[in-house]
Protein backbone atom coordinates (compact mmCIF):
# COMPACT_ATOMS: atom_id res chain seq x y z
CA UNK A 1 0.00 0.00 0.00
CA UNK A 2 1.85 3.43 -0.89
CA UNK A 3 1.34 6.16 1.24
CA UNK A 4 -1.68 7.58 2.46
CA UNK A 5 -3.45 11.14 3.07
CA UNK A 6 -5.34 11.68 6.55
CA UNK A 7 -8.69 11.79 5.10
CA UNK A 8 -7.93 8.07 3.76
CA UNK A 9 -6.10 7.26 7.07
CA UNK A 10 -8.85 8.87 8.84
CA UNK A 11 -11.51 8.39 6.64
CA UNK A 12 -13.53 11.39 7.32
CA UNK A 13 -14.87 12.29 4.44
CA UNK A 14 -13.56 15.53 4.14
CA UNK A 15 -11.72 15.46 1.19
CA UNK A 16 -12.76 17.06 -2.74
CA UNK A 17 -15.93 15.17 -3.41
CA UNK A 18 -15.83 13.52 0.10
CA UNK A 19 -18.91 11.80 1.89
CA UNK A 20 -18.84 14.84 4.05
CA UNK A 21 -17.67 17.68 2.24
CA UNK A 22 -21.15 18.83 1.02
CA UNK A 23 -22.23 19.33 4.66
CA UNK A 24 -19.19 20.14 6.71
CA UNK A 25 -16.91 21.49 3.80
CA UNK A 26 -13.16 20.41 2.01
CA UNK A 27 -10.86 20.52 4.90
CA UNK A 28 -8.21 22.74 4.48
CA UNK A 29 -5.68 19.85 4.61
CA UNK A 30 -7.38 18.28 1.16
CA UNK A 31 -7.27 21.64 -0.30
CA UNK A 32 -3.98 23.59 0.56
CA UNK A 33 -1.97 23.37 -2.89
CA UNK A 34 1.09 25.04 -1.60
CA UNK A 35 1.38 21.77 0.65
CA UNK A 36 1.06 19.37 -2.87
CA UNK A 37 3.92 16.85 -2.75
CA UNK A 38 5.37 17.09 0.69
CA UNK A 39 5.83 13.54 1.89
CA UNK A 40 4.11 12.16 -0.86
CA UNK A 41 0.93 13.49 -0.23
CA UNK A 42 -1.95 14.84 -2.25
CA UNK A 43 -2.45 19.07 -1.17
CA UNK A 44 -1.88 19.18 2.83
CA UNK A 45 -2.75 15.23 2.79
CA UNK A 46 0.61 14.38 4.68
CA UNK A 47 1.06 17.48 6.49
CA UNK A 48 -2.11 18.19 8.12
CA UNK A 49 -0.96 19.51 11.39
CA UNK A 50 0.70 22.10 9.85
CA UNK A 51 -2.24 23.70 8.47
CA UNK A 52 -4.89 26.29 10.13
CA UNK A 53 -8.62 25.30 10.41
CA UNK A 54 -8.48 21.24 9.86
CA UNK A 55 -11.22 19.65 11.32
CA UNK A 56 -9.78 16.93 13.64
CA UNK A 57 -12.24 14.90 14.99
CA UNK A 58 -15.43 16.92 13.70
CA UNK A 59 -13.85 20.43 15.59
CA UNK A 60 -11.90 23.19 13.94
CA UNK A 61 -8.55 22.50 15.26
CA UNK A 62 -7.27 26.08 14.37
CA UNK A 63 -3.78 27.51 14.30
CA UNK A 64 -0.79 24.44 14.94
CA UNK A 65 0.06 26.50 18.08
CA UNK A 66 -3.65 25.59 19.61
CA UNK A 67 -3.85 22.08 17.88
CA UNK A 68 0.09 20.47 18.12
CA UNK A 69 -0.77 18.48 21.04
CA UNK A 70 -3.83 16.76 20.21
CA UNK A 71 -1.58 16.42 16.88
CA UNK A 72 1.67 14.82 18.70
CA UNK A 73 -0.70 12.36 20.04
CA UNK A 74 -2.34 11.65 16.10
CA UNK A 75 -1.89 8.29 15.14
CA UNK A 76 -1.83 9.42 12.03
CA UNK A 77 0.78 12.32 12.62
CA UNK A 78 3.50 8.89 14.01
CA UNK A 79 2.59 7.00 11.15
CA UNK A 80 3.87 10.27 8.78
CA UNK A 81 7.12 10.68 11.30
CA UNK A 82 7.74 6.67 11.33
CA UNK A 83 7.87 6.35 7.27
CA UNK A 84 9.46 9.15 6.09
CA UNK A 85 12.17 9.00 8.58
CA UNK A 86 14.95 11.02 8.37
CA UNK A 87 13.12 12.76 5.67
CA UNK A 88 10.17 14.14 7.70
CA UNK A 89 10.03 17.69 7.97
CA UNK A 90 9.22 19.57 10.82
CA UNK A 91 6.57 22.34 11.29
CA UNK A 92 8.73 25.46 10.77
CA UNK A 93 10.50 23.53 7.22
CA UNK A 94 6.69 22.92 6.29
CA UNK A 95 5.54 26.42 6.75
CA UNK A 96 8.33 27.73 4.61
CA UNK A 97 7.07 25.99 1.79
CA UNK A 98 3.18 27.26 2.36
CA UNK A 99 4.50 30.78 2.21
Amino acid sequence: MGKQNCWEAKNCGRETNGDKCEDMGVCPAASEKKADGIHGGLNGGRVCWAIAGTLCGGEVQGTYATKMENCGACDFYRSVQDEEGRDFLFVLQIFEKLR
